[in-house]
């Protein structure tokens, strides 16, 4: 996988877990920690396609977008 910067990031042996905001319908994410300054990102009923490849400072600006519309609902 490379992100947007053209960095390889190896995920053979990520440890993806499911994002706290996936839903209990079957509409999960996944996510790998411990990969330096990029977050992989999967969707968990497809996990042969490639991840996306966000920055930590990308995903973390959609997570406070995320929790700021959900607070508004």
């Amino acid at each position: 996988m490379t992100n947007n910067k053209g960095t390889d990031v190896n995920t053979a042996r990520a440890a993806w877990r499911k994002s706290s905001y996936s839903q209990a319908n079957g509409n999960c994410l996944e996510v790998a920690d411990g990969m330096g300054t990029t977050l992989p990102v999967r969707d968990s009923k497809d996990t042969s396609r490639s991840p996306l490849a966000f920055s930590s400072a990308s995903w973390t600006a959609f997570i406070e977008a995320v929790k700021e519309n959900d607070s508004q609902l």
